[in-house]
């Protein structure tokens, strides 16, 4: 399989499968250490490839971890490990868990059901400064589509994703910013 096609074709929200693929290309393939790229091809032989993180929402993630000098992180909801493995590699090697109030990172990709008591406990554990992000918060587009228009199959999670939207725009606890990343990411910062 050709390591710059593995889990890309079915991740982001671009109209162009071509610019995708460049800005995959250009920006996040050359830097991608040799673990992820691995672990990212391993991924792509999965039958739920697609639950996998999109490498160019790893990248910002990576940067994000970076920015905040971040070493107390959590994550909720892991797959094959490839956003956890990013993690580990871009804190510091004396990173660690800590208490309530003590973490710098969060990032949060399980059942979409839970995503506000995931939020409401991490902004107990984050400390002021620190970054939540959500993943799935587009959910493959459909949060801007009309409810005829969605299919079936993602009709419940449509509406779970634009209830918690919503309860995150309304939450003054939080700065926050949607990135249409891999299906849709959300950043928050806890201001208080």
């Amino acid at each position: 399989m050709d390591s710059k096609k593995a889990i890309s074709s079915s991740k982001g929200l671009l109209q162009s499968e071509e610019l995708y693929q460049y800005i995959l290309e250009t920006s996040v393939y050359p830097r991608e250490l040799e673990p992820l790229r691995e672990l990212r091809m391993l991924t792509a032989t999965h039958p739920r490839a697609m639950m996998a993180t999109a490498p160019d929402a790893g990248q910002l993630m990576a940067m994000l971890l970076k920015l905040v000098n971040a070493q107390k992180t959590i994550e909720v909801g892991v797959f094959t490990g490839y956003s956890l493995l990013l993690t580990a590699l871009s804190i510091p090697k004396d990173g660690k868990h800590g208490n309530e109030g003590s973490f710098d990172f969060a990032f949060v990709d399980a059942d979409k059901v839970n995503y506000w008591n995931y939020h409401e406990r991490l902004m107990k554990l984050l400390k002021v400064g620190g970054i939540a992000v959500y993943d799935n918060t587009l959910w493959g587009g459909t949060a801007a589509l009309p409810e005829k228009s969605t299919p079936e199959n993602m009709k419940a999670g449509r509406q779970l994703t634009i209830e918690f939207n919503k309860l995150l725009a309304a939450d003054s606890r939080v700065q926050i910013s949607h990135a249409s990343l891999g299906d849709g990411i959300t950043i928050c910062r806890r201001i208080y």
